[in-house]
């Protein structure tokens, strides 16, 4: 289709400008013996007392409160882009993959490329396992092994690299929109109650966690990478991020769903390949992206607020990312890394899916000391990070 073919022509630009970039690191093409370790972490963290325009704001972890019984959760059920997708775009015609070496660099004792767009495990793994469902959280559309009755009874992801809240951010990537995410949700829970009756199933949508990440795709794709919005300013560009995001959650919940877990906007302009595209010879966080991503969250706190209005019996909660990821980003040594401008992948500056691949595309010498794993998608270790922070914060008050 003549979008797709839009799409793939960016990437071919993209990766231009990547091998213009030259890269004096120390590569490696193995194994990174120490991926899985959690590194440093600062409990609290300080503002970073640098400003990307406004955007210095630090969210504060809550109080530990005591561990909820996992037990009462049965399912993991989750929604959105490449964050956490664990390879539902393997099974479908896009150029949007990460089936293939180095990605999966360091998942599992096999090193394997799944379609998670990381060197290992993603934030649903994790909280996954944190529930006490399992270690990790299939694709709706795995293939190979298929899904099993026990798969689909404590959960699954319908997330679709690439995919954004904006209608046309799927379409211009060839990938699975929010929309149909919610239709595949809608066949689901009749293979749930198939599988294991009513009971079952009403067990899953009153107690069972339900998590959507989308957006980033939408500001750094669709709005300014291929343009494709250019008559919307930054501002009716949120808002219209927001109606479809209100849109879909309002869907979601309609459909059953009782405990709705949000993940805000990240500062999406201080990704490696964003200020590579758009933080000049210096590059800087891009203010413009940033500027985007916090009226997408202020205009997201309004909508779930309005939500939990309309849907009484319902738990929605917004996890604010947004000030945590930035200062790990502006501080990583203060949570274990050494760099956080550049990814491991390639020369760190553009690389990302077909882009970083096992023939043009060297790995770092210690993926560990890396905030992102390619330019756009962090690494495991940090992924790992961030879920103790959402899952102390937020995840938590959600179930308990």
């Amino acid at each position: 289709m003549a979008m797709g073919r839009s799409f793939i022509f960016v990437l071919v630009v993209l990766l231009a400008v990547a091998t213009t970039g030259v890269s004096g690191r120390t590569t490696y093409t193995g194994s990174s013996s120490t991926a899985s370790a959690s590194g440093a972490r600062v409990t609290t963290p300080p503002a970073t007392g640098k400003k990307q325009g406004h955007h210095d704001h630090v969210v504060k972890p809550k109080p530990q409160t005591k561990e909820p019984n996992t037990k009462q959760v049965p399912a993991l059920v989750v929604f959105g882009d490449s964050i956490v997708d664990p390879g539902n775009n393997n099974a479908i015609h896009t150029i949007i993959k990460a089936n293939f070496p180095p990605y999966g660099h360091d998942f599992g004792a096999d090193h394997r490329p799944t379609g998670r767009f990381c060197n290992g495990r993603i934030p649903t793994d994790f909280i996954a396992s944190k529930l006490g469902l399992k270690q990790l959280l299939p694709a709706y559309l795995q293939q190979s092994p298929n899904l099993t009755a026990h798969d689909l009874l404590t959960g699954v992801s319908f997330a679709s690299g690439g995919t954004g809240y904006d209608p046309l951010t799927a379409q211009l990537a060839s990938v699975i929109s929010m929309t149909d995410q919610l239709r595949m949700f809608d066949e689901y829970k009749a293979k749930v109650r198939a599988l294991a009756g009513d009971a079952a199933l009403s067990e899953i949508l009153s107690k069972g966690v339900f998590a959507v990440c989308a957006g980033s795709d939408d500001v750094a794709n669709t709005y300014f990478t291929m343009r494709a919005r250019s008559s919307y300013s930054h501002a009716d560009y949120a808002s219209l991020i927001v109606s479809h995001a209100g849109a879909f959650l309002d869907g979601l919940l309609s459909a059953g769903a009782k405990r709705v877990a949000i993940i805000s906007m990240p500062p999406i302009g201080c990704v490696p390949s964003q200020r590579t595209l758009s933080g000049g010879m210096a590059r800087d966080c891009s203010s413009g992206h940033n500027e985007i991503a916090e009226m997408i969250n202020a205009g997201m706190g309004t909508t779930v607020e309005s939500l939990k209005a309309k849907h009484p019996g319902a738990r929605v909660v917004l996890m604010d990312i947004y000030g945590y990821l930035l200062d790990m980003m502006m501080r990583p040594e203060g949570y274990g890394f050494k760099q956080s401008t550049l990814g491991c992948c390639g020369t760190g500056m553009m690389e990302v899916s077909v882009l970083c691949n096992g023939v043009t595309s060297a790995v770092c010498g210690d993926v560990t000391d890396y905030l992102f794993w390619d330019s756009y998608h962090p690494t495991e270790k940090a992924y790992r990070i961030l879920v103790d922070f959402v899952y102390d914060n937020y995840l938590k008050e959600l179930i308990d």
